[in-house]
């Protein structure tokens, strides 16, 4: 049976799934399978139990990556710890999760690799649930799977019908296509349908002559990220990105510069019929004068001296456009973070900006960040640390949120 359009969105997506010790381990088999065609990245963590019903190899062969079973595996925690792959994830999903794993998950342990990381990850946490029909319908259980719901804990299933044990009634775990639907429509959010988002990304570039240019720090991978939540929320994106290593996400306009002035001009005509703008690329303050037509000689022992002009604002600019539109700016600092970037937010007549401190050089070409946003009534909300592509998703969701709880004026 093939997986509808919905799992068109885990493209892109990085899955951990969990396998607890239930004989639907098996099942766990055929899921990754499902996942990747619907073009997901899989990570497999198993408790001790499951690997007596089905064996890591197996899932490691299907996966094609390392099966993660103990959280004091030394050589496991150097390839990718459980703090690492509790961020990398979008989603952790537990299938099957047992009667047993459900009450220790309820009660907050965390004495095992799988749900240690149910702990640690900042991604949202979904369970399959595959036990015995009495034991689901226990009191004790539907009191356990209660207090996951409230935590936020997406449940999924189970499914009613003939159990291995021979019973008959609710307990089994979902079939491998609904469950793999259930998966993909959490990346269906739909905050932003209708809309049209515009976001700067990477760096620019200003020539001092043909082969060399002034530049900020920047791989663009969190503008990318951006396009590719903002995607998933339903709007149609264009991204005006300067020179990346990167490839747009599937569906998303890209409009490629180099200069400031062309990112400044792209930008511009792109917010015209934008209703949320995001600036985050590193666009470079200054550009020289006059650039040289050919290549400047090296004269030893004489300084070389560069005349520098300021480059336009581009999201002060977009600001100040007529008409109504979210306008969002990024602050990178290496000092006085918050006092920076309300200035900024301020200056520029801006509805939030993202802040983020930059001084030990651990976010430039990284996979995660850590950002605190301020926005024009005072708010403040902070994301911690985690992989670039969950902190745009949660920066998407907050933006569409702060757009529909109160128009931008």
């Amino acid at each position: 049976m093939s997986v509808p359009d919905s799992t068109l969105s885990l493209a892109n997506k990085n899955i951990v799934l969990g396998v607890t010790g239930g004989i639907a381990a098996y099942k766990s088999a055929e899921l990754v399978r499902q996942l990747q065609n619907a073009g997901a990245e899989v990570h497999v963590v198993m408790t001790a139990a499951a690997t007596e019903f089905i064996t890591p190899l197996t899932l490691q062969a299907l996966s094609g990556n390392p099966v993660h079973t103990s959280m004091l595996d030394p050589a496991a925690e150097a390839g990718m710890g459980h703090i690492e792959l509790a961020r990398w994830a979008d989603a952790l999903v537990i299938a099957p999760a047992t009667a047993d794993f459900i009450a220790r998950f309820a009660q907050g342990e965390g004495n095992e690799l799988l749900l240690a990381l149910c702990l640690a990850t900042a991604a949202p946490v979904m369970i399959a649930p595959a036990m015995n029909q009495e034991m689901w319908r226990k009191d004790i259980t539907q009191e356990n799977v209660a207090r996951l719901l409230a935590r936020g804990v997406i449940v999924c299933g189970p499914d009613e019908g003939v159990q291995a044990c021979g019973d008959v009634g609710p307990g089994r775990m979902l079939q491998v296509e609904a469950l793999t639907e259930c998966i993909a429509a959490q990346f269906q959010l739909g905050s932003l349908a209708g809309r049209h988002v515009v976001i700067t990304a990477g760096p620019t570039r200003e020539a001092i002559d043909p082969v060399r240019y002034l530049t900020n720090r920047s791989s663009g991978k969190m503008g990318y990220a951006l396009a590719e939540a903002a995607l998933d929320a339903g709007a149609q994106v264009t991204l005006v990105s300067g020179p990346v290593n990167l490839s747009p996400p599937p569906k998303v306009r890209l409009v490629a510069v180099e200069s400031a002035l062309e990112m400044h001009a792209a930008t511009l005509a792109a917010a015209e019929s934008a209703d949320v703008v995001i600036g985050a690329a590193a666009v470079a303050d200054y550009r020289p004068q006059v650039a040289a037509q050919d290549k400047l000689k090296k004269h030893a022992g004489e300084p070389m001296q560069l005349t520098l002009v300021e480059n336009p604002d581009i999201i002060a600019d977009v600001a100040a456009l007529p008409g109504l539109r979210f306008v969002v700016g990024f602050a990178a600092e290496t000092q006085h973070l918050e006092e920076y970037a309300q200035a900024k937010l301020k200056l520029k007549r801006l509805h939030a900006i993202i802040a983020n401190n930059v001084a030990d050089g651990g976010v430039f070409e990284q996979d995660e960040n850590e950002v605190t946003v301020f926005s024009r009534d005072g708010g403040t909300v902070s994301f911690a640390r985690r992989g670039k592509k969950q902190l745009a998703r949660g920066l998407i969701q907050w933006i569409a949120a702060a757009l529909a709880e109160k128009p931008c004026d």
